[in-house]
């Protein structure tokens, strides 16, 4: 699970305590508070957080240092603060400007609990690769800076691991809500279910859709598709053999055009109002789930299979494929099934939705779909 931290420095007044009001209800690790006074009004769910550094007064942080839990001192300082209160947490902070500043976290990384890190020189970042790369073993957890959301769902993605907690100041109202949903959304996983298969139809003619994304896919990923929100099936990449042409490892040939997909934020789109630069959910067989852009859609007219399963609790669902043993379905420990093999009393992996939906959103709402 990433951790979202929230700083609350240069933050006062209405803004300050709707921003802690958000926070307690939303399960973010901690809170960075500068003002011994306002942070009477963190809760004890919150952590308290001080980063303190040279230049930090020595009565403001002996106030700090009876209120918080977790005590951050800049790189140069921090020895002073070792055993300092009992059950007083500390962390490292390095301010990184340089290759020299950049190897300093690296070795502290490795031995600190708690590494928090600004860089703030290079605005790429290849830093920050460095730094995971160096600490990829480091049992400590490291604590990254970032300008706004979208940079958090960079940071997020570094080296397909990221930052373990990311810090953000808030300029409004909400921003917690969505820095806890990326963060969430980057160490998710989807319960995945063995679907029975039923029936299997040749249809006529349809318009089916490849996902052709920025990732190079593993050969037990694939994306969610169904033609119900209830229930959606795991259709492989293309990253197993195909004759007469090479594996394509980034693209999915998913399923008919009016087929439901699973996106960032609990929402499912239509395959056909992908576009590119849209952002769809990888999920794994063992229901590990990450983002990925979609570069193109491409929809071409095929003959169409109807495949229709039943979920555990019996309910049916199904999805409309290209009528074409080259698209494969994903079943249990990873198995591969070429869709027209299939048959019934067979097994494939599949999600089940348990909200109707609505442009997307989960809803509470009566609704039916045959």
């Amino acid at each position: 699970m990433k951790s979202a931290y929230i700083d609350l420095r240069d933050c006062t007044g209405e803004l300050a305590n709707a921003v802690i009001e958000e926070s307690a209800h939303l399960g973010v690790e901690g809170v960075i508070v500068d003002d011994p006074e306002l942070a009477k009004n963190v809760p004890p769910t919150l952590h308290k957080v001080a980063i303190v550094a040279p230049e930090t007064p020595t009565t403001l942080i002996d106030q700090l240092v009876d209120v918080v839990d977790l005590l951050v001192a800049d790189h140069s300082i921090v020895e002073k603060f070792e055993g300092l209160r009992p059950h007083l947490k500390t962390g490292v902070l390095v301010k990184v400007v340089g290759e020299e500043t950049l190897n300093l976290a690296c070795k502290i990384a490795n031995e600190a609990d708690f590494t928090f890190v600004q860089f703030q020189q290079d605005p790429s970042k290849i830093p920050l690769e460095i730094l995971l790369a160096a600490a990829d073993r480091a049992q400590g957890s490291i604590v990254t800076f970032v300008e706004d959301l979208e940079d958090a769902v960079v940071t997020l993605g570094v080296l397909e691991r990221g930052s373990d907690g990311i810090l953000l100041r808030p300029r409004r109202v909400g921003d917690v809500s969505e820095l806890v949903r990326v963060c969430h959304e980057e160490s998710a996983s989807l319960a995945m279910e063995e679907f029975e298969i039923v029936k299997l139809t040749h249809l006529g003619l349809g318009d089916r859709v490849c996902v052709d994304t920025c990732t190079r896919l593993r050969p037990n990923e694939g994306i969610l598709v169904g033609s119900y929100s209830t229930g959606l099936m795991l259709i492989s990449s293309e990253t197993h053999p195909l004759p007469y042409m090479p594996t394509r490892p980034f693209r999915v040939n998913a399923a008919a055009l009016h087929s439901y997909t699973l996106t960032p934020g609990n929402r499912t789109q239509y395959l056909s109002e992908l576009r590119c630069g849209s952002e769809v959910l990888a999920v794994s067989t063992d229901g590990n789930v990450r983002r990925v852009i979609v570069g193109r859609i491409k929809m071409e007219t095929r003959p169409m299979l109807q495949i229709e399963a039943r979920t555990s609790d019996g309910t049916l669902v199904d999805v409309v494929a290209q009528d074409d043993w080259h698209v494969r379905a994903l079943g249990p420990s990873a198995s591969v099934h070429n869709i027209t093999e299939l048959r019934p009393g067979d097994r494939i992996l599949g999600h089940t939705l348990t909200d109707q939906r609505h442009v997307g959103y989960a809803i509470r709402e009566f609704l039916h779909e045959q």
